[in-house]
């Protein structure tokens, strides 16, 4: 029979082609059984304390005593906090000079990896990049903290056998940003040049060969062939990236614990300094709902302005 209808008295059947498998209740229920961690993972580490900072946002809390409701107070306090500006300025300062290493250093870095050299050579410059990304940002701040003091750090110690004076990194308004960028950047660039050789793997070889043989030069090679083919994941670089410097916490917290005054201070940072040093939560809470409105926001523009300069093959 080649019909895949029967006709009956009681009406027309559908009968199932025969070489395609029945759907099966058990498959169903494999894969809730393999979505249920996630689930959860997402409802009490996501979904709970999200709904929980919106909750609290609302009420004057210090941990100690009953929780007062206070309606839209905490939010009115964030337009008559004059510090809270200056730490947004230092934040965005940090992070935005973060995220251009980042994008831009990371794939000059992985441009010059994927060039033809010793793989031997490849793979050590390859893990030496990747090596500060796996390891804990506390331990890795730690390290820079003795690397940049003003009287025994090593840094130091160089720049004076070139006869430079020594520089108070971790102590100078001007110098404590600067040290933070530099540290947050040596631990994460590895992530982006690990996506960045990704991405340019991806690219046919066969493109770059037939650019060769028409005379493109390197630059136009890459401009014209390997910058839009690789535009996705320079996007999601710059959104990765966006988001993470924005978020910042151990390293200024190490290095310089915010300071001097708030110069090196992140919006996390001041967030924790609200909710368990004055023990205020609620206000904290605030803070942390329109930080998180912010990277929202934030992340709608990059979107909105991607679809200039991305291309999808």
């Amino acid at each position: 029979m080649t019909s895949s209808t029967i006709r009956s008295g009681a009406g027309d059947h559908a009968v199932a082609d025969p070489g395609s498998p029945a759907p099966r209740r058990g498959d169903g229920l494999a894969a809730l059984a393999f979505l249920t961690p996630s689930i959860i993972t997402f409802l009490v580490f996501v979904l709970a304390p999200t709904v929980g900072v919106l909750v609290l946002s609302f009420y004057n809390w210090n941990l100690l005593s009953d929780g007062t409701f206070t309606g839209f107070d905490n939010f009115v306090r964030l337009l008559h906090d004059g510090r809270l500006l200056g730490v947004y300025g230092s934040t965005a300062y940090m992070a935005l000079v973060i995220l251009a290493v980042n994008v831009a250093l990371g794939l000059l870095l992985a441009v010059l990896l994927e060039t033809r050299m010793p793989r031997w050579l490849r793979g050590l410059f390859r893990l030496s990049f990747l090596f500060p990304f796996v390891v804990s940002a506390s331990a890795v701040a730690l390290i820079w903290r003795f690397l940049l003091n003003k009287d025994l750090g090593l840094v130091n110690y160089l720049l004076g056998l070139l006869g430079a004076d020594r520089i108070d990194w971790l102590g100078s308004s001007a110098f404590a940003p600067v040290s933070v960028i530099v540290v947050n950047s040596w631990k994460t660039i590895g992530f982006s040049i690990l996506v960045y050789i990704a991405g340019l793997q991806s690219i046919p070889k066969e493109l770059r060969e037939a650019a060769i043989v028409d005379g493109a030069g390197a630059w136009t090679r890459f401009w014209r062939i390997t910058f839009p083919l690789l535009s996705p994941t320079v996007f999601f670089l710059v959104v990765i990236n966006t988001i993470n410097s924005f978020q910042i916490f151990a390293e200024p917290r190490v290095l310089t614990q915010g300071g001097p005054g708030d110069s090196s201070r992140t919006i996390v940072e001041y967030l924790y300094d609200r909710a368990f040093g004055d023990f205020d939560l609620g206000y904290a809470s605030a803070i942390g709902i329109t930080f998180a409105m912010v990277l929202v926001l934030l992340t709608a523009i990059q979107f909105w302005f991607s679809r200039r300069w991305t291309f999808y093959s």
